[in-house]
């Protein structure tokens, strides 16, 4: 697990690390982000983790058995807002997972700063959206990068 940083980030122990540049196009008249980005900032830290530890969405979907994710819930705490060119970290932590469920824990930082906090569920699903285990070999993967019931990042 390395710290050097690529276009999907790295890893910090088992934290999954994004970094993010915030731009004119992700802030309202007043240079603050607007909420919704952050779900999207966090949509990349997630798909970024999986495809580090060579899980990529496109394999999962056109597997002999393709499936997805879907979200099922999510919890959000928008802390402090971020403004117009701050550089920004994505934290991601797997932290357990059950059948067709993965639980994650997500911060969105400035430096030392938590802007927003989140705690999720996801559910594998088919592609008619129906619940369906893990994959194995997703399950195999994801045990060497869970946080051992950690639940912040």
């Amino acid at each position: 697990m390395t710290e050097s940083s690529g276009p999907s980030g790295y890893f910090r122990d088992r934290i999954h690390i994004l970094p993010v540049r915030i731009y004119y196009e992700d802030t309202d008249l007043s240079g603050v982000v607007y909420h919704a980005n952050y779900l999207r900032y966090m949509e990349r830290g997630r798909s970024d983790y999986l495809r580090l530890m060579g899980v990529s969405h496109r394999s999962l979907m056109v597997d002999q058995n393709p499936v997805t994710w879907t979200i099922v819930h999510m919890e959000i705490d928008f802390l402090k807002p971020a403004l117009i060119e701050d550089a920004l970290e994505v934290h991601t932590a797997y932290i357990r997972f059950s059948g067709a469920r993965l639980f994650a824990s997500q911060q969105i930082k400035r430096g030392d700063e938590d802007l927003v906090r989140a705690k999720l569920e996801a559910a594998c699903v088919t592609l008619e959206g129906r619940a369906t285990r893990i994959p194995i070999a997703v399950r195999n993967a994801l045990d060497n990068y869970l946080t051992n019931g950690h639940d912040r990042v």
